[in-house]
């Protein structure tokens, strides 16, 4: 009889282990097949980053923030930001020419483009700050911009509003308001570089 019993238990044991092999391949096959949407999840995660950034092999950059993903497989690569971005750029002799920082951050890597959202903030080499809720950064094109109001306070020069927006090179020390005057397509063009601080041209 316990023989019997022992040959019972072999034999349970036989045609119960395919099923549960089965059971276990199923579960691991559905474990596999997430779908990874390379729009909506990062390829990589950091969180409090402070880093220094080269070109050419001469340091630009010091970026500061809580979080960064890179979305480098999207259709449109980009580096998100989500809770703030402060970003310094040095000139070749590591002195800091520009700062700027905003709530929210994009960076489109493949075309060299930045958008920043929410309480922008930044500052030229002469000590001017430039207030607005959103700036556009062309690296490619050298430009900084906005369509919406801006606000630059000039130390000892007063503050400056410019309603309907504003175009400026990358260090932002030359830059013109938009739509200004009585007639819409009217200029101002304002020049603060280290040479021409004192020029202010007015144009049509």
């Amino acid at each position: 009889m316990q023989k019997q019993g022992l040959w019972m238990v072999a034999v349970i044991s036989i045609f119960t282990a395919p099923f549960f092999f089965a059971s276990c391949k199923k579960e691991v096959s559905s474990a596999v097949n997430f779908k990874y949407d390379k729009e909506l999840v990062p390829s990589m995660h950091t969180d409090s980053v402070r880093v220094l950034i080269s070109d050419s092999g001469l340091i630009k950059y010091k970026m500061i923030t809580k979080t960064w993903d890179v979305f480098d497989e999207a259709k449109d690569p980009y580096w998100f930001f989500p809770k703030g971005l402060y970003l310094e750029r040095f000139d070749t002799a590591f002195t800091v020419v520009f700062t700027i920082k905003a709530d929210t951050v994009w960076n489109y890597t493949r075309r060299k483009l930045w958008r920043l959202k929410g309480n922008v903030f930044a500052r030229n080499i002469v000590g001017e700050t430039f207030t607005g809720d959103e700036f556009f950064w062309n690296q490619q094109e050298q430009k900084i911009y906005s369509d919406k109001l801006v606000e630059v306070t000039r130390p000892e020069k007063g503050i400056l509003v410019a309603r309907n927006g504003m175009v400026a090179n990358q260090q932002m020390t030359a830059y013109e308001f938009m739509e200004v005057g009585e007639n819409a397509g009217k200029k101002t063009l304002i020049y603060v570089n280290e040479d021409e601080e004192n020029k202010e041209e007015k144009a049509e």
